[in-house]
């Protein structure tokens, strides 16, 4: 009789996890979906077309030809016209996406890391450790963080891979404020008092109880931190010490570009563009994710 009452009975739906309700979420967001497929497809783009398209049309992203500057587009082959100096604007705005994408996508996830990491630490160890991690941080918030980005791009060469570890070690202290506020917060729960009872080790709670609980807040952070970092790197190639020229970035081609407004009006669009589409991108992809990984969202 237990049997067959067993098998009467409707299988009990499975319980989801919070990461699949929120690709669920997504899934139904179309405006999160438009900006993420964008954004993949522009980093695709910049990885693979370059080499492709120099192939196919014979352009040299480095050659110089005066003749040719300041062609408009579509003239001689060149979809996108040509620069001051006679280089195809649209080989150079690939390869400018590589180098930009590339800093935004990896100071943005150093910079995490490292915030995380702290706002772990800081949160759960409290006393003096929290206490010279707060210090640490307001002595860096203190100073405004454009000013330590040209005092550190004037000491050290900016390349794309000296700036990404100058924009990664100035960008850290807002994630470490968001983690150390959520492990505050945690650390009195009651499964952390169970685990801790149960003679957990430090390290187990912070990989496997803090961790987990902090990450979607992180997420979000990151999406949001790689399109402020794109346009940091956009100002700083306006003032001069970005990355340098010949070598290609979106900052610098919009530098160019405003010096050579009234001779070549067509340079001033593509990289300006780019960097706004890039950026609202990143902004709507960060404000999908904060309603996809709130569970008061998912569950509804």
């Amino acid at each position: 009789m237990t049997t067959a009452v067993a098998r009467l009975e409707p299988p009990r739906p499975r319980s989801r996890s919070l990461w699949s309700d929120a690709l669920m979420h997504i899934g139904r967001d179309k405006l999160t979906l438009l900006a993420l497929i964008i954004l993949v497809l522009m980093t695709i783009a910049a990885i693979v077309s370059p080499p492709i398209i120099e192939n196919q049309l014979g352009i040299d992203a480095n050659r110089t030809r005066i003749p040719d500057r300041f062609l408009a587009p579509g003239e001689e082959g060149h979809w996108l016209g040509t620069d001051q100096l006679g280089r195809d604007q649209l080989i150079r705005l690939l390869y400018g996406g590589r180098i930009s994408l590339a800093i935004a996508y990896s100071a943005s996830a150093i910079s995490l890391i490292i915030g995380v990491t702290l706002g772990l630490i800081a949160g759960y160890a409290r006393g003096r450790v929290d206490d010279a991690i707060i210090w640490l941080i307001n002595t860096v918030n203190a100073i405004p963080i454009i000013f330590l980005l040209l005092v550190a791009s004037s000491l050290w060469s900016p390349s794309p891979e000296m700036l990404i570890v100058i924009l990664a070690v100035l960008g850290w202290i807002p994630s470490a404020r968001l983690v150390r506020g959520e492990v505050l917060s945690l650390r009195e729960r009651d499964y952390v008092l169970a685990a801790r009872a149960l003679g957990a080790p430090t390290w187990r709670l912070l990989v496997h109880h803090f961790l987990p609980n902090v990450l979607p807040t992180a997420i979000v952070y990151l999406s949001i931190n790689a399109g402020t970092l794109i346009l940091l790197e956009s100002a700083l190639s306006y003032l001069g010490v970005g990355v340098q020229p010949p070598e290609p970035s979106w900052g610098n081609m919009l530098t160019e570009a405003r010096t050579f407004l009234a001779l070549g009006s067509h340079l001033i669009l593509p990289p300006g563009l780019c960097i706004a589409m890039t950026v609202l991108c990143f902004y709507l992809i960060g404000d999908g994710l904060r309603d996809a990984l709130d569970p008061q969202t998912t569950r509804k």
